[in-house]
């Protein structure tokens, strides 16, 4: 068997791939597909489908984040392997490879759903969180001594990078030397490497696709891989490129949630650091989720008179209600009792106060935990305040000295954001790109679902 590595830049396109001239040139020697997206295109229901070979109704990953039901808690960026309800691609070819007297490993770098995943090499974001309140970026890697080996390696991984307003180039570098770290590791290469390369996620939300500098945006990320799959050239890893979807560029947020308020629906609680949502109270509410949203409702009754409320906003597109959800591959219980799709220009923010003066403290901070829904704008400074990188600087200083502080530096304004994604896209030049060697897989598009059968006929373990 082969060992196979399979990157995921993300958001590449079959556009976008005569400016990456390392990854064109693999695409060149192989072959490559776009991709049909399922439907929300956002990236844990992509990689979860990805790893699964199955649509967010079979394997429970309906977003991003949705509502715990049974706590009534919106939950975002989970981790745990264990939300997955179907099994997942690592663990269908060690099954398989024992039941033929083979060797399977596997290694899933900073892709979601790593936490307790039936891997043998497992890197994630993890920070430590303190008592008193205080947070320490670190990333959770197992086997034991994993993490220290490859700190001292290639130094911290710069979690600030990450994810937020400095989110940009290093953590993808950092991440692909990291990969070839583990492809050079005891024992040889995996049999299997999964890794989760996040450059195109950025400034294509911050300044919209139509307003990126794509040679450089491109160019940088095909540099990052050089040397990952020079690594792989040298140890005979066949490779393997995937993306989970595009971005479209947009000009209207679509604040669902601050009309449920305005029409008494949804219910806020007043307290000392500002409005949160209480959804017990409420009677209906939407967990946004770029162009996706879910709303949630404690009485089933009120669904007609509600799809009718929702459908009048500007920049709705289209509602479905209950078993309806199936049509786009959405019919689960943690799915929203209503899923709406925005118009292709429009997103969903996810605001549920009517006075900024009463935003939550987390509302202008990077907490991607606490907020009810996925929130872009933890992609810019707020342009508001006087060197707002310089009031992060000065806090951060003040953190090391042991102070308290509060990284209040996130705009609230969600104009600002011009780029999303979560919809399906038609035209065939903009739909995520996979490359491949080996025998073509027929003529056309494939759906995203198809990858993991695919995967699994290159590592020579199909059923």
């Amino acid at each position: 068997m082969q060992p196979l590595l399979l990157i995921d830049t993300v958001g590449l396109t079959e556009r976008r791939l005569a400016l990456a001239p390392r990854l064109q040139a693999l695409a060149q020697a192989g072959w490559q597909r776009p991709l049909d997206s399922i439907v929300p295109a956002v990236t844990c229901s992509t990689q979860a489908s990805l790893l699964t070979g199955k649509l967010p109704q079979e394997h429970g990953i309906v977003g991003n984040g949705w509502l715990f039901r049974d706590t009534m808690e919106v939950r975002f960026w989970q981790q745990s392997n264990r939300l997955l309800e179907a099994e997942p691609i690592y663990v269908t070819a060690r099954r398989r490879a024992a039941s033929r007297g083979r060797v399977f490993r596997c290694a899933k770098l900073f892709w979601w759903f790593n936490q307790g995943a039936a891997v043998d090499i497992g890197i994630t974001p993890k920070p430590h969180y303190g008592a008193d309140g205080n947070k320490a970026f670190d990333i959770l890697a197992y086997p034991d001594g994993l993490a220290a080996g490859l700190k001292k390696a290639l130094g911290d991984f710069p979690f600030q990078s990450f994810w937020g307003p400095m989110a940009g180039l290093p953590s993808t570098q950092w991440i692909a030397r990291c990969a070839a770290e583990v492809l050079r590791g005891k024992g040889g290469p995996p049999e299997l490497t999964l890794v989760y390369l996040p450059h195109l996620d950025y400034d294509t939300q911050r300044n919209g696709p139509e307003n990126c500098d794509w040679p450089k945006l491109v160019g940088d990320l095909d540099a990052a891989c050089e040397p990952l799959l020079e690594t792989a050239r040298k140890l005979g890893v066949r490779v393997w490129v995937v993306n989970e979807y595009s971005h479209v560029q947009v000009i209207q947020p679509v604040l669902i949630n601050r009309a449920l308020r305005k029409l008494g629906w949804l219910v806020g609680r007043p307290g000392p650091f500002g409005e949160t949502l209480d959804t017990f109270a409420s009677r209906a509410f939407a967990v946004c989720d770029h162009q996706m949203a879910h709303v949630y409702m404690q009485d089933q009754a009120d669904g007609p008179r509600l799809r009718d409320l929702l459908a009048s906003l500007d920049g709705v597109d289209r509602i479905f209600v209950g078993h309806e959800r199936g049509e786009i591959g959405l019919d689960h219980v943690r799915a929203g009792d209503l899923v709406l799709l925005s118009k292709p220009k429009a997103w969903f923010a996810y605001p549920y106060w009517l006075d900024d003066r009463a935003a939550p403290d987390f509302a202008r901070t990077v907490d991607i935990h606490r907020k009810p829904g996925y929130d872009p704008c933890e992609l810019f400074f707020d342009p508001k305040l006087l060197w707002a990188k310089g009031r992060a600087i000065r806090k951060l200083l003040a953190k090391k000295f042991g102070f308290r502080t509060l990284f209040d530096v996130v705009p609230l304004d969600a104009n600002l954001v011009k780029g999303s994604h979560g919809l399906v896209l038609s035209e065939q030049d903009d739909k995520p790109v996979i490359i491949g060697d080996g025998a073509p897989p027929g003529e056309g598009s494939f759906p995203m679902t198809s990858v993991r059968d695919q995967v699994l006929r290159a590592l020579c373990l199909e059923s």
